[in-house]
């Protein structure tokens, strides 16, 4: 069990009580996201946390495979889904470096607030890329800390080693951006509610 899997699993509880810190913002982003989806789709989700996105949005599509890192999250998403009787959405404990799907299978990936905690963005990108069919979108919505908060490329490192904080990359939008688009994709919607918030894109894969 590696430090950020220790670090979630730990705040797994306390994270599930949280209220969302922006409402609007999040309701925005489900109905925009919801815009793209049809009722055939399959849809996998990485760092799904306690898995009320992939709940809120299992209505709208075939199927969603939620997976994260910490398995007391993937429990709590796991009663949440059973408590609302939700049928089409799967939860694993899995990283995104382990799941495994056929290429060109997936019709939606979303990996929300999820990018920037993560060591190697640029290969992840690059494998969300090839899991879509032509034409699938990859929704993601980032902290771009380079925008604003540079100064935390001193302090992550710090406190992730104190236990306090998980991995945090710290990158700009500009850098997202052209990460997105050097793996074959074409920003087809972005969207912030404010300075400092997150980055809210949805890119595209060419058909």
């Amino acid at each position: 069990m590696n430090e950020s899997t220790k670090f979630w699993d730990k705040i797994a509880e306390r994270y599930s009580k949280r209220p969302v810190a922006d409402e609007a913002a999040y309701q925005k982003k489900l109905c925009v996201t919801r815009e793209y989806f049809q009722p055939d789709m399959e849809v996998f989700e990485f760092g799904c946390g306690t898995g009320s996105t992939a709940i809120t949005h299992a209505p709208y599509v075939k199927h969603i495979h939620a997976i994260d890192i910490s398995s007391k999250m993937i429990e709590i998403a796991q009663g949440k889904a059973h408590a609302k009787n939700v049928k089409n959405v799967t939860f694993q404990r899995s990283t995104i470096d382990e799941f495994s799907v056929r290429d060109q299978s997936l019709d939606a990936v979303l990996g929300l607030s999820i990018l920037h905690l993560l060591d190697n963005m640029e290969e992840v990108i690059a494998k969300v890329h090839k899991m879509l069919k032509p034409g699938g979108i990859f929704v993601t919505s980032t902290a771009c800390l380079g925008d604003t908060m540079k100064y935390i490329k001193l302090i992550a490192p710090i406190g992730k080693f104190l236990g306090l904080m998980p991995l945090v990359k710290v990158f700009t939008t500009k850098e997202l951006q052209d990460n997105l688009t050097d793996a074959g994709f074409q920003i087809d919607y972005q969207w912030q509610p404010g300075k400092g918030k997150a980055v809210f894109i949805v890119a595209k894969k060419a058909e």
